[in-house]
């Protein structure tokens, strides 16, 4: 019996494995982050801004984690690069990498986008996923396998008449993960997605602070809340610890329920 408990007792634990989380100086990112340290993993802390990331990086150490910090703007193929080579000289290659970084530069109907905001949140939310999963997946095949986790949003499952673009790219990541989940399933590396709803963080603070809105997005959400950071961070342990051993090509749905209530906020 005891040796069956410590079989389960390790379905969260990922001691000694290496994670790299990109958009992890705040929000989603760094609880993910925090959280992947707390089950054992070395953390790789990476966003645009050397010293938020250092932040993160030292309060994870500070905790009796193993983090290091390395800046990085997703958007930027030589940064790209750089960082996935600098993982491996530090930590080694990754067994977790977590494609968080995102942008919506465009709020309001998807006719009005311009050229420019539409280049860049594809790029940056999309072509730089895809790139990323270009530089990790194969070397992660190569060392016995690992688990490749992309933070979409339930924006991509649903019509909105507010942040089409973004959801436009958040769609498309749903289906990048169902096509490597194909790929490379086989060599031992397994690719999802979660989709949380409206969480509390910096970077949707425009559709939630505004009381009005505010209020309206709770009424849709059968828990009666808006999502915490450590809410999408509990669900991306999940998929990238044994746990989720059996899972790829998927999407993982964070949302208070919202998605399957009968009101909508967009």
């Amino acid at each position: 019996m005891t040796d069956d408990l410590d079989r389960y007792r390790r379905l969260f634990d990922l001691t000694g494995k290496v994670a790299l989380v990109t958009g992890s100086s705040r929000g989603i990112g760094r609880a993910v982050a925090e959280a992947l340290a707390a089950a054992g993993a070395r953390v790789v802390v990476s966003s645009r801004k050397p010293a938020a990331c250092e932040a993160v990086a030292e309060s994870i150490r500070a905790a009796g984690g193993e983090a290091t910090a390395i800046a990085c703007n997703v958007s930027r193929d030589d940064e790209l690069r750089a960082l996935v080579a600098d993982v491996e000289v530090v930590y080694g290659v990754p067994d977790v990498v977590v494609a968080n970084a995102a942008v919506n530069v465009h709020f309001g109907p998807m006719l009005d986008v311009d050229d420019a905001a539409y280049t860049k949140i594809m790029d940056t939310n999309v072509r730089a996923t895809l790139h990323l999963a270009q530089l990790t997946i194969p070397s992660m095949a190569e060392h016995g396998g690992g688990s490749f986790v992309v933070v979409a949003s339930i924006a991509g499952l649903k019509g909105t008449a507010r942040i089409g673009t973004y959801a436009v790219s958040k769609a498309a990541l749903m289906q990048l993960a169902r096509n490597l989940a194909l790929e490379w399933g086989r060599k031992g590396v397994r690719v999802n997605c979660v989709a949380p709803g409206l969480v509390r963080t910096d970077f949707a603070r425009a559709l939630w602070e505004d009381e009005a809105q505010h209020a309206r997005a709770v009424r849709a959400y059968p828990i009666g809340r808006l999502g915490e950071p450590e809410d999408v961070a509990g669900a991306v342990l999940f998929l990238a610890a044994p746990a989720g051993a059996w899972i790829t090509g998927q999407t993982l749905v964070v949302d208070g329920g919202t998605t399957i209530a009968s009101g909508e906020y967009s």
